[in-house]
């Protein structure tokens, strides 16, 4: 897919969407759709507001499609290539930008096969911002305006046919040590080490995995000014999550419990912030959405397989607003990485079973 390559090549990292979102609502205006833009920009601390766009079909309601138009960070221009064995891969040392741009491609390709005529039931597409960061976009958009009852998002990078049934809650946790500074050659007992109280903390946590559904990290410290003074600050910033909410709150308490008290015994304060970025769920066994998206595997070829997952995605946010939202693998690789990938035949699959998704949830009217 040529719009595929000049979407990677548009740099897009969080907070800076807004030349990938330009081009991609002026392209689906040249379908002859509507597009709107939101206001979530400011909110979202993104480069765009998020884009929706809507095609009335020939049976009443609406299914939603959604991809994020935002990558992480990287350095350098994108450069795609497609290798001998028909992948897209980056020619250079930066991500490929498949992670979402892989599902953008594939939901314009849906929208002009129906710039003349009408899909089998009407279709939603959201293009939201700042996903990566926190899904900050998802979170600002007015779920009010959407007409679907069920969603798809297109942002797992494992094989197509997998349907992600469970996803966790994500909490992060922010401590900032404080301690006395004093001159550590000549007065070093008057101190009182911010850094060893975080160093005590941290060796007190449970880290890591912590069942199969529980993680727990700590990912950056930081603290201190000279390497000959006692240090009188450091900050932790970490985090936990698990599918069980309560055992994420759990965890996180634990860690706070670590910080103060290690706090406590080496004469230091610990001013500690925890918040909750998403809330973690299990898809029921009734969702309309995992049956129809199951039919429509099958309806390809692949037998669906449900697993769970770690990260966070847009799905979470709409199924916290009370949708009935289904997360998917959209058949890219090594997302976040230079090793990133994905064929280009996954992309073509991946625009058929949007297809068959469409025609089972017409057939269901």
């Amino acid at each position: 897919m040529s719009r595929f390559v000049r979407l990677c090549e548009i740099s897009s990292p969080t907070g800076e969407e807004g030349p990938v979102t330009a081009a991609v609502k002026a392209e689906l205006r040249s379908f002859g759709f509507e597009v709107s833009e939101d206001d979530a920009a400011v909110p979202a601390g993104a480069g765009a507001g998020n884009l929706l766009m809507r095609i009335e079909g020939e049976k009443p309601g609406y299914v939603m499609f959604c991809a994020h138009l935002d990558t992480v960070p990287h350095h350098g221009p994108i450069k795609v290539v497609l290798d001998e064995e028909g992948v897209y891969r980056s020619a250079g040392e930066t991500i490929l930008g498949a992670d979402n741009k892989a599902a953008v491609a594939v939901l314009m390709e849906l929208a002009s096969r129906y710039r003349s005529a009408r899909p089998p039931i009407g279709i939603e597409l959201l293009f939201t911002v700042a996903e990566e960061q926190g899904l900050h976009g998802a979170a600002n958009f007015d779920l009010t305006q959407l007409k679907a009852e069920t969603a798809y998002v297109l942002d797992h990078a494992t094989d197509l046919g997998e349907v992600i049934t469970a996803a966790p809650s994500h909490h992060r946790i922010t401590a900032v040590f404080s301690g006395v500074e004093a001159h550590s050659g000549l007065q070093p007992e008057l101190g009182r080490s911010a850094i060893a109280a975080a160093a005590r903390a941290i060796s007190e946590m449970e880290l890591g995995r912590l069942d199969a559904e529980t993680t727990a990290n700590i990912g950056t410290i930081e603290g201190g000014t000279s390497g000959n003074i006692v240090p009188g600050s450091c900050r932790l910033l970490g985090e936990a999550r698990s599918v069980d909410h309560d055992r994420v709150v759990e965890v996180i308490a634990s860690m706070s419990d670590s910080m103060i008290t290690a706090a406590s015994e080496l004469g230091c304060e610990v001013d500690i912030v925890t918040e909750e970025l998403f809330r973690g769920y299990r898809i029921p066994e009734e969702s309309r959405a995992l049956s129809v998206a199951e039919a429509a595997f099958r309806e390809r070829g692949y037998e669906p397989k449900r697993v769970s997952t770690g990260g966070g995605s847009d799905a979470h946010i709409f199924i916290a607003g009370g949708m009935d939202a289904l997360l998917l693998a959209n058949g890219t690789y090594d997302n976040h990485t230079h090793d990133e990938s994905v064929p280009q035949a996954n992309l073509g699959e991946m625009l058929e079973i949007c297809e068959d998704i469409l025609r089972e949830a017409a057939a269901r009217c």
